[in-house]
């Protein structure tokens, strides 16, 4: 969080016209801190004031997204936790409402990551529409040609973490910070196989489970959020025990049970290792340590590149009722 001007991009549901978003008023934005305390708003004193917001601006309004920003003193800067900003207030109280009931929401912007029990709240949702597992035998990732022949020449043949990107939900306390490699495991109903096409390139690095996720391995629940869409993703996370992954992923997120829990278990049976994930949901997969391409295989898929689907960085719809959570309200 920086001072004296504050950011924040806010996505819209849906795409709102730019002579809508002009006739917001923000003088409402409001600041709370974690005992409650607000900054004044209609006339309402608190016995510990937070600065008022001013010189609001709203800029860089495209289709889908536009740009708030704000002046404000430093006084009790470090107390500030939310920024409440009621987007039914319009300076012209005769002009046209929005079209779309999801607009005239209060959407809510945090300087903070969600704690244990907020992605609790998440899991717990997610486990609603996880519905019933199905067989998987590998993780697989996709990416260019070149990005394989990249890791052969400079990184002796091993994927290297790296920083999560900005996808998810807002308050994602991985996202910027926890350093993984992003893997796939969902297989399509008819063939129990990885499917053909993706949206993140045409060569694909496949590797039996159980040499990413088994007993000496610890599984965490990392986020759960939508696109605008129908389907619904969740992010987890293997880490073996002990790494510097694992300890980042201890304080900051769920942990699950390898062998029961609703999105992706590991157990075995006969003494063969038997591994499952959960139809309904886009399993998203960060395993946290470096992966040698010598232990999988690299080849090209068949299918289609679908880039409309990638999730990178992508922007969480906050006003999806299945998977947004209410929080500092």
């Amino acid at each position: 969080m920086e001072a004296p001007r504050l950011a924040h991009t806010m996505s819209s549901p849906t795409s709102p016209c730019e002579e809508v978003i002009k006739n917001l008023s923000l003088e409402a934005i409001q600041l709370c801190d974690r005992d409650g305390n607000k900054s004044q708003d209609s006339g309402i004193a608190e016995m510990e004031e937070l600065p008022v917001p001013h010189n609001i601006k709203i800029s860089n309004i495209t289709c889908d997204s536009f740009k708030i920003s704000w002046d404000m003193d430093s006084k009790s800067k470090d107390r500030i936790t939310h920024y409440f900003i009621d987007l039914n207030k319009k300076e012209n109280k005769n002009s046209n409402k929005f079209k779309h009931k999801t607009m005239s929401n209060r959407y809510w912007a945090s300087g903070k990551d969600y704690s244990k029990v907020h992605l609790t709240q998440l899991l717990e949702k997610a486990e609603v529409i996880a519905g019933r597992m199905l067989k998987l035998s590998v993780f697989y990732r996709n990416q260019h040609k070149e990005y394989f022949d990249y890791i052969r020449e400079h990184h002796g043949n091993a994927m290297q973490p790296s920083v999560k990107d900005n996808s998810g939900s807002h308050g994602s306390p991985i996202s910027g910070k926890l350093e993984g490699i992003f893997f796939s495991c969902n297989t399509e109903f008819n063939t129990g196989k990885p499917p053909q096409d993706s949206p993140y390139g045409r060569y694909r690095f496949e590797i039996a489970a159980e040499k990413l996720f088994n007993p000496n391995t610890n599984l965490y629940f990392g986020d759960f959020y939508c696109m605008y869409t129908a389907y619904h993703y969740v992010i987890l996370v293997i880490a073996p025990v002990g790494s510097p992954g694992d300890e980042f992923c201890k304080q900051r997120l769920p942990q699950l049970n390898i062998k029961d829990n609703k999105f992706l278990t590991c157990d075995e049976e006969d003494g063969v290792m038997v591994y499952h994930h959960a139809q309904d949901v886009i399993l998203e997969v960060i395993y946290t340590d470096p992966v040698d391409l010598s232990l999988g295989t690299v080849a090209e898929i068949t299918g289609h590149q679908l880039m409309s689907l990638s999730t990178a960085n992508a922007k969480k719809d906050p006003s999806c009722k299945t998977c947004n959570i209410s929080v500092g309200r």
